[in-house]
């Protein structure tokens, strides 16, 4: 599963379908483009995968290290979020890390196999945005911290309540 040491992939830019969907609804005009990411397992070391679609990044993230019983420390700058997404966050005041993320995935790796996941990934239809984002640490146990543009670190908690809807 995820042991300390291992390394966390997530298949593209997060966050817009569901900024797409809150958009719309604000009367917006949008375009949306769905996007499936497939990884292929064989010799690229997936030890966990998941749909970040219900409460995003940050809580798929925050029961994976719940149930681990290790951290969880990702990157901000190396988090793909495109500059339409995070716009509409802003206008919209959410964060792309507890959105909705139907299309994407998240997947923990091992260190060794890193490079030939992304690779695999990069050459398959629509895998070509995937990067590493971060990493499985011994601490803080049971947490998720990202290291900030400016240096920082800052928990990333669970979703609390629904900012959006359901989409489907």
């Amino acid at each position: 599963m995820a042991q300390v040491g291992r390394i966390l992939i997530v298949g593209g830019g997060i966050g817009g379908l569901a900024t797409a969907a809150a958009l719309l609804r604000a009367g917006f005009d949008v375009v949306v483009f769905e996007q499936n990411h497939e990884l292929r397992e064989a010799g690229a070391g997936v030890r966990w995968m998941r749909d970040p679609t219900r409460g995003g990044v940050a809580t798929s993230l925050n029961e994976l290290a719940r149930d681990c019983g290790h951290g969880i420390l990702l990157h901000e700058e190396k988090i793909p979020v495109r500059d339409t997404v995070r716009g509409a966050c802003e206008l919209l005041g959410l964060d792309a890390l507890h959105i909705a993320n139907e299309g994407q995935f998240l997947a923990i790796v091992s260190p060794e196999l890193a490079d030939t996941a992304l690779r695999a990934l990069h050459a398959a239809p629509g895998g070509e945005a995937a990067v590493i984002i971060g990493e499985v640490r011994e601490q803080p146990a049971g947490t998720v911290l990202v290291t900030t543009l400016y240096g920082g670190t800052r928990v990333i908690d669970m979703l609390v309540g629904d900012p959006l809807p359901r989409i489907c």
